[in-house]
């Protein structure tokens, strides 16, 4: 069944497992994070279209990850600095735009992805983690955001790789909708092959 969801349209995106610094200062944003918080809820963070319309809500793309705030704090400049984690990723039916100029979705869950053991220990997938790795070791940035990084989980790692990566919205959003993690692997492994990934 649908149910809403507020949306934060985002150019960076999260997807299920990864975490994301925000810095909030729009007043209809600080809002929806409060009340997410004093309601042990969460919001939808959505891949932002550039091309879209504002007025018609098609500037955001209509598969999105929910997301749960999982540590905030006041910042120097008086702003809210949150730290969010997703977990779903949902499509959205419809857009309304509140009075405030927030948009909540009516939205639905997609399927969840299940980790895939056959191809957990190729090679492919193991040059994948590792080069995973080797990153969070480099940038303590992301390294930072994770107190228990899941290398061991192969959906994990391709989710960490697709929110890193260079690779379109639109790209992205087939990727999700797919949802096959072989053909994911295939599409990491191709863009490692011609230096993508390095």
């Amino acid at each position: 069944m649908s149910f809403e969801l507020p949306l934060f349209p985002l150019s960076s995106h999260i997807l299920p497992g990864g975490r994301m610094v925000l810095r909030i200062f729009e007043p209809r944003y600080v809002d929806m994070v409060k009340k997410a918080c004093a309601n042990a809820s969460g919001f939808g963070i959505c891949m932002h279209n550039p091309q879209g319309n504002k007025e018609k809500n098609d500037h955001i793309y209509p598969l999105g990850t929910y997301v749960e705030v999982v540590d905030f704090e006041r910042l120097d400049d008086g702003f809210l600095g949150i730290t969010v984690e997703g977990s779903k990723v949902f499509e959205i039916e419809s857009i309304e735009t509140k009075s405030d100029e927030l948009r909540v979705g009516q939205v639905d869950w997609l399927q969840d992805w299940s980790s895939v053991a056959s191809f957990s220990e190729s090679n492919d997938m193991l040059a994948m983690t590792d080069q995973l790795k080797e990153i969070y070791e480099k940038y303590p940035e992301f390294n930072n955001l994770y107190q228990n990084p899941r290398f061991s989980d192969p959906i994990w790692v391709m989710f960490r790789w697709l929110e890193l990566l260079p690779v379109k919205a639109t790209q992205k959003q087939d990727i999700l909708r797919h949802q096959d993690p072989t053909e994911v692997l295939n599409f990491l492994t191709g863009l490692r092959s011609v230096g993508m990934i390095d």
